[in-house]
């Protein structure tokens, strides 16, 4: 189980890590789709920071909410790679991505019951492939078609009945609480903490006063730093990375922010160890 701060993990920074690891990043995460075609210096390069450094899988084609059969290939291969490299957490967006064909985009699951039973099954599926347990990300998403639960309901019942793990995404929650006028720290507070194996930091572009694109495209604005410490504060400190995957500065200010990650979680645990928060006591 990695610890601490984490970064998203990019090609290009293959030969800079190699040569020296910042010391702010605990462990590193990849999308396992850009990694497994890569055979020869590549993947021997990877495996060697693989071999070095704790590394995490978050994936972006899976479609676990699709009604397209569950693309067990695709699942086999990624169980190779996470056997190859010892990687022993999977994570997936809770959405779908595929009907009859590749969407190249994160589509919203109807916060139905009908679909709380299909997506379980596909997970225990993907888990029994992967012979490890499976982590479900809470989306961003900006249109809700066929409501009949509300959110918080619809992910709660998924995570129970298929008995997995949350990738708790913070920018996530606050993107939704502005797009669709709900209060993030309600929905922060209901999430089972239990449940909870690691999280998410982003940054976002504000389209509109009440429109917010996820981006992963911009520094970590101070209401979602605000809601990262309310996350630690009510559920306790988790593993949590930070996502940047377009407009990537250098390393050196990636890790600004990550070491940022890393002064939230020192002064969340040194306000449960003293049994008093630094900002504040969330509401019962």
């Amino acid at each position: 189980m990695p610890m601490g701060a984490g970064l998203g993990f990019k090609r290009r920074m293959l030969d800079e890590v190699i040569a020296k690891k910042p010391a702010e990043i605990d462990f590193f995460e990849v999308a396992p789709e850009n990694w497994i075609p890569f055979g020869g210096k590549v993947n021997k390069k990877f495996k060697q920071l693989t071999e070095q450094h704790p590394f995490i899988c978050h994936g972006l084609s899976l479609s676990i909410g699709s009604l397209d059969p569950l693309d067990v290939d695709f699942v086999k291969q990624v169980k190779w790679f996470l056997d190859e490299h010892n990687i022993q957490i999977y994570s997936e967006h809770l959405s779908y991505c595929s009907a009859d064909g590749h969407l190249y985009d994160l589509m919203p699951i109807p916060f139905t019951e009908e679909a709380i039973k299909h997506v379980v099954g596909r997970i225990k599926q993907v888990q029994e492939i992967t012979e490890r347990p499976f982590v479900l990300e809470n989306v961003s998403y900006y249109a809700a078609p066929g409501q009949q639960l509300d959110e918080l309901t619809f992910i709660n019942t998924v995570l129970e009945e298929a008995d997995c793990g949350l990738l708790l995404d913070v920018n996530n929650i606050y993107v939704n609480s502005v797009n669709h006028g709900y209060d993030a720290l309600t929905y922060l507070k209901g999430l089972p903490s239990n449940r909870i194996v690691y999280g998410h930091i982003a940054g976002h572009y504000n389209e509109d006063v009440d429109l917010i694109v996820d981006t992963h495209g911009a520094d970590v604005i101070d209401p979602v730093w605000q809601l990262l410490q309310q996350a630690y504060a009510h559920h306790g400190v988790f593993p949590t990375l930070l996502e940047r995957d377009f407009n990537i500065p250098p390393l050196p200010e990636l890790c600004a922010e990550v070491a940022q990650i890393k002064q939230h979680q020192q002064q969340a645990l040194a306000s449960s160890a003293t049994g008093t928060a630094a900002y504040g006591k969330l509401p019962a």
